[in-house]
């Protein structure tokens, strides 16, 4: 009778013991979750920084200050060109 319960109650501990063993993650799977999660994050940031420099590239100003970068170097250019004429 002694042994049956002493084997049964093994059994129970076995049970237990690879129940906690499966819960339990690995650090192989803590490292791949965590990979997984920076590899998930540095794309959005990726995504989300290519969007605002899209939308800062197309703001009306940078469209107008681009513009008037262009419009000044152009003045420069024919200003240049009239005081040291080319040959």
């Amino acid at each position: 009778m002694k042994l049956s319960i002493a084997i049964a109650v093994l059994m129970l501990v076995f049970a237990a013991h690879t129940e906690a063993q499966e819960a339990e993650k690995t650090i192989e799977e803590h490292f791949a979750t965590f990979g997984n999660q920076m590899k998930e994050l540095t794309d959005d940031l990726t995504v989300k920084s290519k969007d605002l420099v899209e939308k800062i590239g197309d703001s009306e100003f940078a469209t107008k200050t681009r513009n008037w970068f262009t419009e000044q170097f152009d003045k420069m250019k024919v200003k240049f060109d009239e005081t040291f004429p080319k040959q």
